[in-house]
């Protein structure tokens, strides 16, 4: 053989090889054994000494793939004081060619306005990772991560195990006689279902930030999540099947992910709809109800009848009017980072969503402090039109309109354009000839919580 075909032919050989040692190093191509490897020598970072950090590097030098990116993000966003993570965060800046110092929230920003790039075994990743820090956890994410439909890597420990903020489960409710613990000015969340009135104080449900209760005959559970400022009453029974609510521990954009007790799926606290997990593909959206926010006094007025939250939750907590969350609150700045802002708002201006038919594609958010100055509002999502009314209390109440416009509005009267008068119930708008307009569900939450979750949203203000 000629030595230009021995030349010829090792150079092909050299290139077989390194294109099959490529393959088989590609994240998605590992073996069971090397996942495991991969996964455990990231985790081990957390409690590593100088030495075996170094050592865990070096492994990761000589095995890396971009889809391990997400993996050391995860490792430097936890707590944990004897972890040195200026070695990884100059592997990082190594591997990547950014430098965004040791700054793990704009490391995460970046990664965010990137395309997701994560391994197929992402999920496994998570499993080993957050199990040490409570073993119901890891159920969430075990072999789940084609099921995702939200980014994995987008999913952030909220710093709790489950149902660490203990959800009130069939709590005691008092008659208003009874109350005297509330003041009139203190914000409660109203609920009405068949009748059957509600008030559940924020100062109590921050502490818990979610209650599960039958109202009106409907299993419900009100999710109230503190960080985005919002509460969702929804009911739990969907085709058959009751599930059985609670509080995961984690966040996706800054907003709670629920989890199922069933199967442990995630679910979006916005969406009502599972997210991660066996019930993604059961095509299930939980139907939501009106939430008025509104003050002590404004409710009972209307509804002296109406039950309310008893300082007795089975759980020792300061219910002080404004005191949970009273620094987050307090600012404009956000405890958790989100991909994106919008600064047409305040990150934390309530704005009034309506959940009218069509509303996922044609998303609609109206300022609170707009519909404050204009207490009758009309407007249209998809095929459905519609009109606020608000209250000297600052409390929404939607219905739809049809063709009817109206013109003034009292307590609980409104009279249109035709002048025509109706009665203002929880439940519709009655005309004196008999004609009735149904209330639509909505919620109000913070700005930068629903922009997230619907960019291209309308925005009136």
């Amino acid at each position: 053989m000629s030595y230009l075909k021995i030349l010829l032919f090792s150079v092909i050989f050299s290139l077989l090889q390194v294109y099959s040692f490529g393959q088989f190093r590609s994240a998605d191509r590992l073996n069971p054994y090397e996942e495991f490897q991969i996964i455990n020598k990231i985790v081990s970072l957390l409690t590593a000494s100088q030495k075996e950090t170094k050592e865990t590097l070096r492994y990761l030098e000589k095995n890396w793939d971009d889809s391990y990116i997400p993996f050391l993000l995860d490792v430097l966003y936890l707590p944990g004081d004897k972890f040195d993570r200026d070695p990884v965060f100059k592997f990082l800046k190594e591997k990547t060619q950014q430098n965004h110092d040791n700054n793990i929230f704009a490391w995460l920003d970046w990664l965010w306005k990137n395309e997701e790039n994560i391994t197929s075994f992402h999920g496994n990743w998570m499993a080993q990772l957050y199990k040490s820090i409570d073993p119901k956890f890891e159920k969430y994410f075990l072999h789940r991560t084609n099921s995702a439909t939200i980014r994995l890597d987008e999913v952030r420990w909220g710093g709790v195990v489950q149902d660490g903020i203990p959800p009130l489960r069939n709590p005691d409710m008092i008659e208003v006689s009874e109350a005297g613990y509330l003041k009139d000015d203190n914000i409660v969340f109203g609920i009405s279902i068949n009748g059957d009135h509600r008030a559940y104080p924020k100062r109590i449900l921050a502490w818990h930030e979610m209650f599960v209760d039958k109202i009106g005959g409907e299993n419900i559970a009100g999710v109230y999540c503190t960080l985005c400022g919002t509460v969702i009453a929804y009911n739990t029974h969907f085709d058959g099947t009751n599930h059985e609510l609670g509080t995961s521990g984690f966040l996706y954009r800054s907003n709670k992910l629920m989890y199922d007790k069933a199967t442990q799926s995630l679910w979006n606290t916005i969406e009502g709809k599972p997210v991660i997990g066996p019930l993604v593909d059961a095509n299930i959206e939980l139907k939501s109800h009106s939430v008025v926010t509104t003050t002590w006094g404004a409710w009972k007025k209307l509804h002296p009848d109406t039950k309310v939250l008893s300082l007795k939750t089975g759980h020792k907590r300061d219910y002080g009017e404004g005191v949970a969350y009273r620094d987050y609150f307090s600012t404009d700045r956000l405890m958790f980072n989100v991909p994106k802002l919008d600064n047409r708002l305040l990150n934390k201006d309530e704005v009034l969503i309506v959940r009218a038919d069509g509303y996922q594609d044609d998303p609609l958010a109206i300022s609170s402090k707009f519909l404050m100055k204009n207490e009758i509002y009309h407007d249209k999502i998809g095929e459905t039109t519609f009109v606020v009314l608000t209250d000297d209390s600052g409390g929404n109440r939607v219905f739809e309109s049809k063709e009817n416009t109206f013109t003034q509005s009292s307590e609980q009267s409104l009279q249109d354009r035709q002048g025509n008068s109706w009665k203002i119930t929880e439940e519709k708008l009655i005309a004196t000839d008999g004609r009735i307009l149904n209330r639509l569900p909505y919620h109000r939450i913070f700005w930068f919580a629903w922009f997230n979750t619907y960019e291209g949203t309308r925005l009136v203000k």
